[in-house]
């Protein structure tokens, strides 16, 4: 959540999350579902509702609903920010929120968006949950069950002696709490925790405000007060914030997600053996895909049926986006009718979506049809490939027909054969897409795309 703060105009707020140790995660849980709102750089995409996306490996996501939001607040602001997902002890879902509609930072509420949800596909009793009464913000709220207690501890960020420090509130039913206490006060602005438990100590990743890095504390306990930091900054080289740690389903592995904001917000995730260590390796953005326009991510395991269900429920996106290989980072676009890469995000976004449709000039190929400019398609003009009206000739449907084959690059992904100049195939040079022979390891590359949403 991009926030201000009392010591630069950029960032503020945060919370704690808590994941209970589950030795068996792998063979309970095969996926995962990610609550999010969203923004893109102009705000042409910002949608404050509850957004889902489903994954089967946690890395690569699809959107849920077309991208649309699955749920909207109606009270307090009448928006939301930094949705969070809890199964609870009986084995059924609670949604937490920010109140705040956007970006108005001055708006102050003591508020927690909440509803109920038996398998994330309805949602019910929506109600707005107290949690303090301080004349300050609640922000990025995440709840766990606390045995020792007995209750579900609620943790979220709220200024308290002139700095954003990290909360908790204690709740049987999530319709009322105890007032908030200090969950975490490191002597400076310190925002967005993530907790998981690994052999019975318990590991806090957390945004370090003054830097926009991350930092890991750990505790043999989760009571209030008892956690130190044992690790240094983690960060991508650009501010970032609101982690979330889940341990993979198909590998002894934890990933680390985090979000950052201007000039392009995106995700960026890390990968380790396991949080003790406090070593996380930064991966290479071929391995991952964020749910467009996502921002502050809350992610929980789900079951097979719990994602089938989400799928079944929802659908999948009618469009497509194509990742460049060699620069993961981009994505296929059109921008004044030339077809081109760029840094993901952009506006208009939908400048990077496709409708697959079966070959105009072959059913056994592909056309890309713009979302934005559904009359319009990818096609080749004197080797380039641009975005253009079908005029229902047969030179047209030919040149925006193309063979989907495996990867020249990598067989994993795909790579797209010219249909009338079948000893070509799309590929990018400086940035833009043409249709030519491809013969070197470079050349493979630029030709190969992974085919997501």
């Amino acid at each position: 959540m991009r926030r201000r703060t009392l010591f630069s105009a950029g960032i503020a707020a945060g919370a704690a999350a808590f994941i209970r140790p589950e030795p068996a995660l792998a063979a309970t849980y095969t996926g995962y579902a990610m609550a999010y709102f969203t923004e893109s750089p102009t705000m042409a995409a910002a949608s404050y509702n509850l957004h889902l996306a489903v994954s089967s490996d946690g890395l690569n996501w699809t959107p849920l609903n077309q991208n649309r939001p699955v749920a909207d607040p109606t009270s307090g602001s009448g928006g939301l920010r930094d949705p969070f997902l809890l199964r609870k002890q009986d084995g059924t879902f609670v949604v937490l929120a920010t109140d705040l509609n956007g970006t108005d930072w001055a708006y102050q509420s003591q508020y927690l968006h909440v509803w109920d949800s038996a398998d994330l596909r309805t949602f019910r009793n929506y109600r707005l949950l107290k949690v303090h009464s301080l004349a300050t913000h609640a922000w990025a709220p995440e709840a766990v069950w606390d045995p020792a207690r007995g209750q579900y501890a609620i943790v979220y960020s709220a200024v308290v002696g002139g700095r954003n420090v990290l909360m908790v509130s204690y709740t049987g039913d999530f319709v009322t709490a105890t007032t908030g206490q200090v969950f975490f006060d490191p002597g400076y602005d310190a925002i967005d925790g993530n907790f998981v438990t690994v052999g019975g100590v318990n590991y806090m990743y957390y945004k370090n405000n003054t830097n926009s890095t991350l930092l890991g504390a750990r505790s043999n306990s989760l009571d209030p007060g008892s956690f130190s930091v044992y690790t240094g900054a983690i960060g991508p080289g650009r501010g970032v914030e609101a982690p979330q740690i889940v341990k993979s389903n198909t590998a002894d592995t934890w990933h680390m997600w985090g979000d950052t904001w201007s000039p392009n917000g995106r995700f960026f995730c890390w990968q380790s053996s396991s949080p003790s260590g406090g070593s996380w390796s930064l991966l290479n953005d071929r391995l991952y895909t964020q749910p467009l326009n996502s921002k502050h991510p809350g992610i929980t395991p789900i079951t097979a049926a719990e994602l089938s269900g989400l799928t079944s429920q929802f659908g999948t996106p009618a469009w497509r986006r194509l990742k460049s290989y060699n620069f993961p980072d981009q994505y296929v676009r059109h921008a004044d009718n030339v077809a081109r890469i760029d840094v993901y995000p952009f506006d208009p976004y939908q400048d990077q979506l496709w409708t697959l449709v079966p070959g105009l000039a072959s059913s056994s190929g592909v056309s890309f049809r713009s979302v934005n400019y559904p009359s319009m398609y990818l096609r080749h003009w004197n080797y380039a490939v641009v975005l253009a009206a079908d005029d229902g000739t047969t030179a047209f449907r030919a040149d925006a027909t193309f063979t989907q084959v495996p990867g020249l690059a990598d067989s994993s992904w795909s790579s797209f054969r010219s249909y009338n100049f079948p000893d070509r195939h799309i590929r990018h040079a400086n940035y833009v897409l043409r249709i030519d022979p491809v013969t070197t390891a470079t050349e493979r590359q630029d030709a190969t795309f992974r085919m997501g949403y």
